[in-house]
């Protein structure tokens, strides 16, 4: 993709990697350097990552029992904290945060993002509200569900809503930061010769994710400063008691949190693209329709959130304009899939790990996308709405989608992040794991939705017992195959091989410096000279 500027012998430094310039907790605790910052941020998302997996652990056991094993107000804490934290502090910012924050500056040339402190103060604004809601969950939980609708939320829970709602108002703002950054970053400092022609896929992605996250999740927080403002001062805005309108809450709530969709699930369908380029050897098939497909689904997502809304007693005709658009979003994520698949076409598919999690991704997004239509259709959204269909959808989107392209960027870019390798039989071992254990958690989930059970009830008719069953045994699984990348990925820092510059072969900036980078990632400005992806004649260019 790229060649970089020789330096004399006279110029040459010894590099210093980031991971070792300084050992003391304050130098990374006031660092500026981006890898540093997305290290902490990985961190940071994964302990959040495990709380709401033990909440979602604690509400499957209760649903072991048709009548239930805690009592309705502990299980609903238990599904509303796991849907608060899985969102707003791991779904969210998983990508964006980590691997992103780590590899976009390399990608295009820059030393760091635009705005280093600007990144720091993102990392601390996010910590400091996943304090708020943890306290929250101390202090005995949310009952509100992760949507907080009102007027529930604003004047009749008794539970811990202000505390969690300030935690997730707190860490919107550590997204826009993020957002801007990068948006900053890719207009003003890309290399010399890096046209937005040769970004990499995963560039345009987060790109796209930036431009939501400035435009939509200030509306996310003026809905929760309302929702605050009701509760606190008991003026009308919401609650019809007292002169508001529940309705509205739901509009502004819905017109942040269905474009936060592809804020999680565009960054990692930029991961997808990187991965099946490099593991097929080939450039990605169509690469201009899927760097425009990102932005595509950027524009569109900001005029689909009707579509949660059908049964709220918006006029037919809205209904239907708002199940056109929603069909209509799905043709740019159509567009990346069948364009992964060409890429495989003929190509020499190597089966690494990265590639069985990118593999997974596909198979399970598409199952999330093609259940997507069926929501988006009004007809049988009346029939499926506030059922197990929904959670299963949501979770083949967000886990089968989201969270396999993140494990799957993790495995990709760890030997460049660290310098060393992970075992490759327990990888895939702990890939197919996951791929197992999600279907057995969620597939039953479709059949009950069919079947009418609704989501959010403690409590169910017996004759669903055995696909709960099988669900709860799905998740145990489930939670036993991300274990396992823990364990492997904490041995590799201290016993794994080391992994040199460009373990895959792959193109691009970031595997054309040494592993891990250096404090400042080039010493010399890279010279960018060919397209993104060029592999064949282009594997033999050095740095």
């Amino acid at each position: 993709m790229a060649t970089l500027a020789h330096h004399s012998a006279e110029t040459e430094i010894e590099p210093v990697d980031y991971l070792n310039v300084e050992f003391g907790w304050k130098s990374w605790l006031l660092t500026t350097d981006h890898k540093r910052i997305a290290m902490l941020y990985l961190i940071s998302i994964t302990l959040m990552f495990f709380v709401g997996g033990a909440a979602a652990v604690a509400f499957r056991i209760n649903l072991l029992e048709p009548e239930g094993i805690f009592a309705p107000e502990t299980y609903n804490r238990l599904f509303s904290m796991h849907g608060i934290v899985m969102v707003f502090f791991f779904l969210v910012p998983s990508i964006p945060a980590t691997l992103a924050n780590f590899f976009i500056p390399i990608m295009i040339g820059a030393k760091d993002l635009a705005f280093p402190r600007v990144n720091l103060l993102s990392w601390y604004l996010y910590v400091i509200g996943a304090a708020f809601t943890m306290y929250a969950v101390l202090r005995g939980g949310v009952d509100t569900g992760w949507t907080f609708y009102t007027p529930y939320s604003s004047t009749y829970s008794n539970s811990y809503v202000l505390a969690a709602a300030f935690g997730v108002f707190t860490a919107g703002f550590s997204s826009i930061l993020t957002g801007l950054n990068f948006i900053v970053t890719v207009h003003k400092m890309r290399a010399p010769g890096m046209t937005w022609s040769r970004l990499p896929l995963f560039v345009w992605s987060n790109y796209a994710t930036g431009l939501i996250q400035v435009l939509g999740t200030p509306v996310l927080a003026i809905t929760l400063l309302l929702l605050a403002f009701e509760r606190i001062a008991k003026v009308g805005i919401f609650d019809p008691n007292i002169g508001g309108d529940p309705i509205l809450f739901q509009h502004l709530f819905w017109f942040y949190s269905h474009p936060a969709v592809y804020i999680m699930i565009l960054p990692g369908m930029g991961v997808i693209s990187e991965i099946m380029a490099c593991f097929s050897r080939k450039r990605v098939f169509g690469y201009n329709f899927v760097a425009f497909s990102s932005m595509a689904i950027a524009v569109l997502s900001f005029v689909v959130w009707g579509h949660h809304m059908f049964l709220t007693g918006e006029s037919m005709y809205t209904g239907i304009a708002f199940s056109i658009l929603s069909f209509l979003v799905a043709v740019p994520s159509a567009i990346k899939v069948f364009n992964w698949t060409a890429t495989m076409y003929k190509g020499s598919v190597s089966f690494d790990t990265p590639m069985l999690y990118a593999f997974g991704f596909i198979g399970l997004f598409t199952i999330g996308g093609l259940t997507g239509l069926f929501l988006a259709s009004l007809a049988t959204d009346v029939a499926t709405h506030g059922t197990y269909f929904i959670v299963a959808h949501f979770h083949y989107v967000m886990v089968g989608g989201m969270v396999m392209a993140f494990l799957g960027g993790v495995h990709f870019w760890w030997p460049k992040m660290t310098g060393r390798m992970y075992p490759e039989a327990w990888s895939k071992f702990a890939a197919l794991i996951i791929f197992l254990g999600f279907n057995l958690t969620f597939f039953p989930q479709f059949i009950l939705g069919y079947l009418g059970m609704p989501r959010r009830y403690h409590a169910y008719p017996p004759e669903f017992q055995m696909l709960n069953v099988l669900s709860t045994a799905g998740a145990s699984v489930l939670g036993i195959g991300y274990l396992i990348p823990i364990v492997y990925m904490l041995w590799s820092l201290k016993y794994g091989p080391k992994a040199g510059n460009n373990p895959w072969g792959a193109t691009g900036l970031e595997w054309k410096i040494q592993s891990p980078p250096t404090t400042f990632n080039f010493d010399e400005t890279p010279i960018v000279t060919e397209e993104a992806y060029n592999y064949g004649e282009a594997e033999g260019v050095h740095g």
